[in-house]
């Protein structure tokens, strides 16, 4: 027979509003718990967002969280109540919600939301200065012996410094920085920053439990195969 404490078992009928009231008058005791209203929104990905505007605590969260379990939904208000008025998050919470994410059934779903909803703008390989198309097809030859399938490679919109390039497995698209696009910028960093990205198309990342490690040992131990890697690196720094 299951048997559960009066705190536990009334977690599972609570209405969102009512999780969320209750979080707040454990983390802000002293203070009157304002209107609520808590919204599932058709978000491309499981963010959630929250605001106190005029007195009123507006919550939005990804409707693919809408059938969480309770305990998922206390742990996610914590942290959006505790973040709102900048109090840490307790390791419990952030630890029961990395969990779930991390659930093999909600990334499948996730990654499927994402390929439906998600906007993806992809300029083409042909850049001003260089094509993506001959980059990446001279590193499948020289580091993947060539059997490496070409994803879609397109230039960012604007000049990225802070993000240089990225793989989105869900559009199955490589995207890279147009600051690479520049004749004062060399084609060794370019070089790099595209075999990075490609690493990522043969080294998934790993969940394990709660941790996502993108880079993992082998996916390092792959990278050092690059040649200059550390002179490539040093032209990053500068950028």
């Amino acid at each position: 027979m299951l048997e559960m404490d009066g705190l536990q078992s009334s977690l599972f009928f609570e209405t969102p509003e009512e999780i969320y009231a209750r979080v707040f008058r454990q983390i802000k005791p002293r203070t009157a718990v304002p209107d609520l209203r808590v919204e599932f929104c058709q978000f491309a990905n499981a963010d959630s967002f929250i605001r106190l505007e005029n007195g009123r605590l507006h919550v939005r969260i990804s409707d693919l969280l809408a059938g969480a379990p309770a305990p998922v939904m206390e742990a996610l208000a914590f942290i959006l109540i505790s973040k709102l008025y900048r109090k840490p998050v307790a390791r419990l919470y952030a630890y029961r919600y990395r969990l779930y994410l991390n659930r093999r059934d909600f990334r499948r779903q996730a990654h499927l939301v994402r390929q439906i909803r998600g906007r993806k703008f992809i300029s083409g390989p042909q850049g001003e200065h260089h094509n993506l198309d001959e980059i990446f097809e001279e590193l499948n030859r020289c580091f993947f012996d060539g059997l490496m399938a070409r994803p879609q490679l397109g230039w960012s919109r604007q000049v990225s410094r802070s993000m240089l390039g990225h793989f989105d497995p869900s559009h199955n698209a490589i995207i890279i920085s147009r600051i690479f696009d520049q004749p004062r910028t060399p084609v060794l960093a370019l070089e790099y920053v595209m075999f990075h990205e490609m690493l990522h198309l043969s080294h998934p990342v790993d969940h394990n439990g709660s941790r996502r490690r993108v880079h993992t040992k082998e996916f390092r131990e792959a990278e050092k195969k690059f040649p200059k890697l550390k002179e490539a690196k040093e032209i990053l720094k500068r950028l």
